[in-house]
């Protein structure tokens, strides 16, 4: 049951009066990468605290948005009513790319996995219709993988039970390719990202599919260590 309400039919207000409570909508996109425990979305949106996040999942829940498997790991997961919020969202996340940045926000609070599951909205599913390809990256501590297969695109979090490629690099270096201001290939070539295994030209056709190259494009800088191979 809803505590507030725009009091209007209009599908959009109807749509604020479940979405539009703050923070909402990251829990949605968080859950956009796959099933999530409570404590896995905290640790991602810590600010929230533990009331916050159990009263936003419960208006989900309630709502048919997400839903709770009652399995060893207690997750939440989106429904299939839930997941067609994946286009809408990615949409919003692409406009908001173009953005100023906020000063308060620190350039340390990017994520590899959100540059990726951005990059999954981007581009004419025509492009990669024929294409079936599981890429995982190991960025910093993030691990997470894309999944091509058949004209759709999703980035989830966690190990691929079975990659066609897995790469190492650092933050500044998967950011530089999204935004292709640097190739797979040079990005090898230059050591600032490593074929931990697999096909790296799986690598190279992942990036040839997903580009966004916008006009005006505000980001912050990385501060982020230089990338060292792990053996």
């Amino acid at each position: 049951m809803l505590n507030k309400t725009y009091g209007q039919l209009c599908p959009i207000a109807r749509s604020l009066d479940i979405l539009g409570e703050r923070w909402t909508l990251l829990v949605v996109r968080e859950l956009l990468l796959g099933p999530k425990r409570f404590k896995e979305l905290l640790a991602v949106l810590p600010a929230m605290g533990t009331n916050r996040m159990s009263a936003r999942l419960k208006v989900l829940v309630e709502n048919g948005i997400a839903q709770s498997n009652p399995n060893p790991n207690a997750t939440y997961e989106l429904t299939p009513f839930g997941e067609q919020l994946r286009t809408p969202l990615l949409a919003l996340g692409i406009w908001g790319l173009s953005l100023p940045v906020d000063e308060r926000i620190d350039p340390g609070s990017a994520r590899a996995e959100l540059i990726a599951l951005s990059l999954t909205g981007i581009g004419s599913s025509d492009t990669y219709k024929d294409l079936r390809a599981v890429c995982e990256f190991c960025v910093g501590d993030e691990v997470f993988h894309i999944q091509l297969n058949n004209g759709e695109a999703k980035t989830h979090s966690g190990q691929a039970s079975q990659a066609d490629v897995t790469v190492q690099c650092d933050l500044g270096t998967f950011m530089a390719l999204a935004l292709q201001q640097i190739s797979p290939q040079e990005a090898l070539q230059q050591g600032r990202a490593y074929i931990k295994s697999g096909q790296a030209s799986m690598f190279e056709r992942l990036f040839q599919t997903l580009q966004y190259r916008p006009e005006n494009l505000s980001l912050p800088s990385l501060d982020v260590p230089s990338f060292q191979p792990r053996g």
